[in-house]
């Protein structure tokens, strides 16, 4: 069978989650979606919180993963030990709430694993080799399809870890810039990648928030909360069909949704 499996890219403020629970259930039928990733970190601006989470899954999540903004609101530790469909990057200290691999039931008895990492370039380098991680996490994989979301700042990282993984994931995608990528691709072994996702959220911003305090920042003003822009929103995604059978992925295709 061909699976569908949409990523959506991480989802910023209020704005962002209404724009989503507004969009998200006619796009999965609009692409014959079967099963829904959706990047959650900065559902709060920079972290999430429970009823944040309970809101991306009412949307029709059916995995919510994080990122380096995940301890942001330490309000989601218990949420992250009681709900094993909200994933923090697996190259987390063992010392943390959550996990962030996880195996799930999909359509027709499929199991679908999900693996969180997050990168270590311009990030907070107190990670563990996520190139490292991920070999542990398969070598111990059941899963029939195994898909990766890399939260990650520098693209090399991220393409490096999709020639890492070409032949023994089916899908890996980045997040975490906050701006999509035109290099949807299958590598050569059947891994359908792309290196950023986007986002979801207001759609005139810098990265969601307002174009004011972004720029601010690079004037050298004084420290300032961020704060989701206004206007209008969009969704970015990508849906990845893989032909189960062969284990392989046989299309990327970018999805959007604005205004």
């Amino acid at each position: 069978m061909i699976l569908h499996i949409l990523a959506v890219g991480d989802v910023v403020g209020d704005a962002g989650l209404d724009y989503l629970s507004r969009h998200l259930r006619s796009i999965k039928k609009e692409h014959d979606i079967q099963f829904t990733v959706v990047n959650g970190e900065n559902a709060s601006g920079v972290g999430i919180l429970p009823r944040q989470a309970d809101a991306i899954f009412d949307a029709g999540a059916d995995v919510i993963t994080l990122g380096n903004h995940t301890w942001n609101r330490l309000q989601i530790a218990d949420y992250l030990e009681d709900n094993d469909y909200i994933l923090r990057p697996a190259n987390y200290t063992d010392r943390v709430p959550g996990r962030g691999w996880g195996v799930y039931e999909g359509p027709r008895g499929l199991r679908i694993g999900v693996l969180s990492l997050i990168g270590r370039c311009e990030m907070d380098c107190n990670f563990d080799n996520p190139f490292t991680v991920a070999d542990r996490t398969l070598k111990q994989s059941d899963a029939d399809v195994v898909l990766v979301d890399f939260h990650a700042e520098a693209t090399s990282e991220k393409g490096c870890m999709g020639w890492h993984l070409d032949g023994r994931v089916q899908a890996l995608w980045g997040t975490h810039t906050h701006v999509p990528t035109a290099d949807g691709q299958i590598l050569p072994k059947g891994t359908g990648f792309i290196t950023d996702l986007g986002m979801t959220g207001p759609a005139q911003s810098v990265l969601g928030i307002k174009p004011s305090q972004a720029l601010n920042r690079f004037l050298g003003g004084l420290p300032q909360r961020f704060e989701p822009a206004d206007g209008p929103c969009k969704l970015d995604a990508v849906c990845f069909s893989i032909d189960t059978g062969t284990k392989q992925c046989v299309a990327v295709e970018r999805v959007t949704r604005m205004g």
